[in-house]
C-alpha cells in the first residue's frame, strides 16, 4: 500500500513530531511571502529569503502550492477576497443609496491596497505570465465580478439621477489605479517628501482624498 505523502520537515528539525501543522505552515508561507513583497516593494520573492524568513523548508513551497507560481496565484486568492466581499456586501445592502455604497467601496479598496500594496501589481503580473486557463480563471473571479459590480453600482445612481453617466469599465481603472499607484511608490515617498513608510495616519489621510476627489468627479451635482 502505498504511503499518503507527507510535508517536508522545516529546516533544522530532526523528527517527524515536529514537522510544522500542515495548514499553519500553508498560511505561514503566504504570509511570510506578503511580509517580503510589502517590505521590499516587489511582486517576486526567492525561495530562500522565504524560507530564512518563515523558518520552513523551501521544499514545502512545491508540497503545497506545486511550484512559486502556485504560491503566488494562492496569495492572490488570499488577498482578493477583502476587495470581493465587501462588494457582494455593498450589493445586497438594498436600502443604502449608491453615493454612500461607492464612497464605503473606496475606501474598504484604499484599506486593502495598504493592507497589500503588491496586490494590483501581482495580479497583473499573474494574469499575464499563466497560461490560457489560469488567466481566464483569475479574470473570472476577480476582474469580472468587480466590473459586472460597478456596472450596477453606477447603473443604480445614474437612474436615481445622483452620478453623472460614467463608463464603469473606467472607473475600475480610475479606482485601482488611484489605489494601487500611492501605495506602491515609497520610493518616491523617499525621495521626494522624505518619507520612508506608509503610516496609517497618511493612509487616512490618503483614504479621505481619494474618495472626496473620485466621488466629486461622479456626482450629478
Amino acid at each position: 500500500m502505498n504511503e499518503i505523502a507527507q510535508p517536508p520537515i522545516s529546516e533544522g528539525v530532526g523528527t517527524a513530531e515536529q514537522a510544522p501543522d500542515q495548514v499553519g505552515a500553508r498560511e505561514l508561507l503566504l504570509e511570510t511571502a506578503s511580509q517580503i513583497m510589502r517590505e521590499g516593494d516587489q511582486v517576486d520573492i526567492s525561495l530562500s529569503e522565504l524560507s530564512l524568513r518563515s523558518g520552513l523548508n523551501s521544499a514545502l513551497v512545491k508540497y503545497y502550492f506545486g511550484n512559486k507560481a502556485g504560491m503566488l496565484s494562492a496569495l492572490l486568492d488570499r488577498d482578493m477576497v477583502a476587495i470581493i466581499t465587501s462588494v457582494d456586501a455593498l450589493l445586497a445592502k438594498d436600502r443604502m443609496a449608491p453615493e454612500d455604497k461607492l464612497r464605503l467601496h473606496i475606501a474598504r479598496c484604499i484599506d486593502t491596497y495598504y493592507a497589500y500594496p503588491y496586490l494590483n501589481r501581482l495580479l497583473m503580473r499573474l494574469v499575464r505570465d499563466s497560461d490560457e486557463g489560469e488567466a481566464r480563471r483569475i479574470a473570472e473571479k476577480y476582474l469580472l465580478p468587480l466590473n459586472k459590480a460597478y456596472d450596477r453600482l453606477i447603473s443604480a445612481g445614474i437612474k436615481t439621477g445622483v452620478f453623472r453617466n460614467i463608463d464603469p469599465q473606467l472607473f475600475y481603472f480610475t479606482v485601482t489605479g488611484a489605489a494601487d499607484r500611492f501605495f506602491s511608490a515609497r520610493l518616491v515617498l523617499r525621495h521626494c517628501f522624505g518619507q520612508d513608510t506608509l503610516s496609517e495616519n497618511l493612509r487616512d489621510r490618503y483614504r479621505e482624498h481619494t474618495v472626496d476627489f473620485v466621488m466629486a468627479g461622479i456626482l450629478a451635482r
